[in-house]
């Protein structure tokens, strides 16, 4: 018997070391994971939403060295009616809004501020379709009808072999993907312990091998589309989507700090839903579409492209066009970047007023809530 208390105790001493050293060699990627599964709780997520930088590993964009563009304030406009009530509602951190260029309202709220890089979601989105417009118009990439498998070829065979970069834009790939946050088995959630373990979302999205349309058949929001656009423009540049999106989009707005995605375990950047900015410098992005393209009198993204992408053209009549979200019922030059929880850049083209919310709302799925937001925006618009 003292023998085999003996070696007992020897192989859960060895068994526990065995355990440190893993803990230990995989720190990290432990951290990373743990933080994945805290990311929306109630007491962290207005925090987290601002600090992704300490839970994920991140590429910066750089911002250059040029001066930080003007954004001068204008008269103060108050909020309509039942304002006060939604930002609560709603969980916002902050609301902006601008016109004619002008901030003529900002406010933050549970504790945040200015200086904070706030996680964009699928807002994010918005600002890749942005920059193919770019590399259209410099030739990189030859035609949005051309197959992505012509610019990232790892993708034959799978599921994604056949559908073209308009039809990714558009979300109609036909890709199978549940995108159910709520969900812990998900593919939108795998998806997340993928970068927060550090694997290699190119690999995930080559290993999708389901459809349930053919390409270009129906509309469907898959936010791994988002990814294979980003691949596409890897492939037809040979360079990271961080650089390419500091050196065309950044840069030339002269924002007032550098942004930084989240990225995967090899420095891919997490292009659907990972780029971390204040809300004065999305502020910026919007008035820049809102002004057809153009900032400090210089063409940033194509006029011709701002306009047919922010046009509703994805098959099934979905409010949709290429990566941006045109609401039921929108004026022309009327659209918005949307993003999970409570994010958006609204842009209301003819009256010339952008409106940028970052949120924590963890009741963003209940039925109403985006319209919600879509009437505050249009009310607020009205009354700007």
């Amino acid at each position: 018997m003292r023998r085999f208390l003996k070696w007992t105790f020897r192989g859960l001493l060895l068994l526990g070391v065995v355990i440190l050293a893993v803990g230990l060699w995989k720190r990290e990627e432990i951290t990373r994971l743990m933080a994945v599964n805290s990311l929306f709780s109630e007491e962290k997520i207005v925090n987290n939403f601002s600090h992704m930088d300490q839970a994920f590993l991140t590429v910066e964009v750089p911002r250059g060295n040029g001066p930080t563009s003007p954004l001068p304030y204008g008269p103060d406009k108050a909020l309509p009616e039942g304002a006060d009530a939604w930002t609560e509602e709603r969980s916002l951190t902050s609301l902006l809004v601008l016109k004619d260029g002008q901030i003529v309202h900002e406010s933050y709220y549970k504790g945040t501020g200015a200086e904070d890089r706030r996680i964009s979601w699928s807002v994010a989105k918005s600002y890749l379709s942005a920059l193919v417009g770019v590399l259209l118009a410099e030739g990189a990439i030859d035609s949005i009808d051309d197959p992505v498998t012509k610019y990232a070829p790892r993708l034959a065979g799978g599921a994604y072999d056949g559908a073209t970069l308009r039809q990714v834009l558009n979300m109609a790939s036909g890709v199978t993907f549940d995108e159910d946050y709520l969900d812990f088995n998900s593919d939108i959630n795998r998806m997340g312990r993928v970068l927060a373990l550090g694997g290699r979302m190119d690999d995930f999205a080559a290993g999708l091998t389901e459809t349930f349309a053919p390409p270009g058949e129906t509309w469907q929001y898959v936010s791994i589309d988002t990814h294979v656009v980003g691949m596409v423009v890897r492939g037809a540049t040979n360079r990271t989507v961080a650089d390419l999106l500091s050196e065309k989009i950044i840069q030339p707005l002269g924002l007032e700090y550098a942004p930084y995605y989240v990225s995967d375990g090899v420095g891919t950047a997490f292009v659907l839903g990972g780029l971390n900015i204040t809300t004065r410098d999305y502020a910026r992005f919007g008035q820049m579409f809102a002004q057809r393209g153009t900032w400090q009198g210089r063409q940033v993204v194509p006029a011709d492209w701002v306009d047919a992408s922010t046009r509703a053209s994805a098959p099934g009549g979905a409010g949709y066009g290429y990566q941006w979200w045109i609401p039921g019922g929108s004026a022309p030059g009327e659209y918005m970047a949307r993003g999970v929880y409570g994010q958006y850049i609204y842009i209301d083209t003819a009256r010339q007023v952008v409106i940028v919310t970052t949120a924590a709302d963890r009741q963003f799925r209940e039925p109403g809530a985006n319209q919600q937001n879509v009437d505050m925006f249009r009310a607020i618009a009205q009354e700007t």
